[in-house]
């Protein structure tokens, strides 16, 4: 078998944590001796042991001249844990082979590894490694969270009717299928206009899984008392402005809603500035499921990471546009996607593109 299959191994591990180990990353591991695996394990949550110690232990003295594959770097400092690499040395493993590198600073795991005498290898499935983790990398390379705008529309590109009817555009595997995409990611976001037409829950009651934070960006503080995303006050972020009035805050924290207050842009709750602050926060991936205003926001400002587009076989008409105004005149202005993939949800589709 190639470093390749192996490798494909350790990733398929470590995507069974995916919604469970943030702000840490996904990472699987596995140790293989005379062709045989003798020790395998995943990191399955922040604060838990690491996929390569867990993988050490259930291959015991077997480690000793084997070869281990991990999907990232291996962790050489000490945090909520042990560093990985004094154990891999500790374990005598003969040979390291690294999927791809880990941009936090604190992390020298290669070099270490190949300083201490251990033949080691990374970028192995680089691309397939990245793509898994690719909410952890950007979040430690940049402060900022991976932003998703998530946005469900008929297939002329209407998210509600003129009269505002919204509920439900796209079938029960696409609904379904978002909520379980909630579940894997820290936060949804949306802004005060989506709470006061639809008030939505924002759960993940259709799968099995942990609830993200809800953030509202809500500039005055108009979100009713008894909004249903207030259902888990202690889980819900409302940023807001100077503008929002002291007495409606207080009632807030009062319920254990988290009040924000962020600098304004235009009126609006400055969305660059809420990313930021939630980064620092250590919340790394954020869905947007908000309306056209807060789409062409985050797209405006180039705030965006990727957008997944669910599309019913259904024709509105004159109706809400999933975008609104991008202060794009001319062609060669337009936003530039890229990787862009389709696939079939139901009777919906499903087209997922990089911006």
């Amino acid at each position: 078998m190639s470093h390749k299959h192996y490798m494909a191994l350790a990733l398929k591990l470590a995507a069974k944590a995916k919604g469970n180990t943030s702000p840490n990353p996904m990472v699987g591991c596995v140790i293989l001796k005379r062709n045989k695996i003798v020790g395998q394990g995943y990191h399955k949550k922040a604060g838990e042991a690491h996929a390569e110690a867990i993988a050490l232990v259930e291959a015991g003295k077997k480690a000793k001249d084997s070869t281990l594959y991990v999907n990232l770097e291996p962790c050489s400092h000490w945090g909520r844990t042990p560093p990985c690499t004094e154990a891999i040395v500790s374990a005598g493993v003969r040979e390291v082979i690294i999927g791809c590198d880990d941009p936090n600073p604190k992390v020298s795991g290669y070099q270490e590894l190949k300083f201490r005498g251990i033949k080691t290898k990374i970028g192995i499935l680089d691309e397939e490694c990245k793509k898994l983790n690719e909410c952890y990398l950007k979040w430690i390379s940049t402060g900022m969270p991976f932003v998703v705008v998530k946005a469900a529309m008929s297939l002329d590109g209407r998210i509600a009717t003129k009269t505002g009817d919204s509920r439900y555009i796209t079938g029960k595997d696409a609904l379904k299928f978002v909520h379980q995409l909630r579940s894997e990611v820290d936060a949804v976001m949306v802004g005060i206009n989506t709470i006061l037409r639809d008030d939505p829950q924002l759960t993940v009651r259709l799968v099995k899984g942990e609830e993200p934070v809800k953030i509202v960006l809500d500039s005055r503080l108009r979100i009713p008392l008894r909004a249903k995303v207030l259902g888990d006050a202690a889980k819900v972020i409302i940023a807001t402005t100077s503008k929002a009035p002291k007495a409606k805050m207080n009632k807030l924290l009062h319920m254990g809603v988290q009040v924000l207050s962020i600098k304004s842009d235009k009126g609006r709750v400055d969305v660059k500035e809420l990313l930021s602050e939630l980064g620092r926060r250590e919340i790394t991936s954020i869905m947007v499921e908000g309306g056209a205003t807060l789409n062409s926001e985050i797209l405006r400002k180039a705030l965006a990471d990727k957008l997944l587009m669910f599309y019913a076989p259904s024709l509105i008409g004159k109706g809400t546009e999933v975008i609104g105004d991008l202060g794009i005149t001319s062609l060669n202005k337009s936003i530039k996607l890229r990787d862009m993939s389709t696939r079939k949800i139901g009777k919906d589709i499903l087209i997922e593109a990089y911006v």
